[in-house]
């Protein structure tokens, strides 16, 4: 018997297959995709976001893209403590990140990384 997750997954991979029917297979790959890999669910939503403008879309593209908003969240996020840490890495102090965030302090970046950290599944700063 198939568990939730499995029935998620299904459903993922249901909406990133009538996104691709939909001409989304046909996406140009980003420099730093590995040319066998699939589009990303954030570029997907993108493309179900500009098909949707069209006059008699099908509403299951639509529907796709609202299914893989999550998914896309989630990788957004990855990207945001990515760059956090690349950025510390690279010598950026945290008034630094802050500004760059348009966040008003090193203490709300700081917060911000441990939020991001926290919702993708990863020990925050202070653990």
């Amino acid at each position: 018997m198939a568990s939730n997750d499995q029935h998620h997954a299904a459903d993922l991979d249901q909406a990133r297959e009538v996104l691709g029917a939909a001409g989304a297979a046909g996406l140009e790959r980003r420099p730093w995709q590995h040319p066998d890999r699939p589009a990303s669910d954030a570029d997907l939503v993108r493309f179900a976001a500009w098909a949707a403008r069209e006059p008699g879309i099908d509403p299951k593209v639509p529907a796709a893209g609202l299914r893989l908003l999550a998914s896309a969240r989630v990788e957004l996020e990855q990207l945001e403590t990515g760059l956090l840490f690349a950025a510390r890495g690279a010598g950026m102090t945290w008034p630094q990140i802050a500004d760059a965030l348009d966040l008003g302090s090193a203490q709300a970046a700081q917060q911000r990384l441990n939020r991001v950290l926290a919702r993708v599944g990863h020990p925050t700063t202070e653990s």
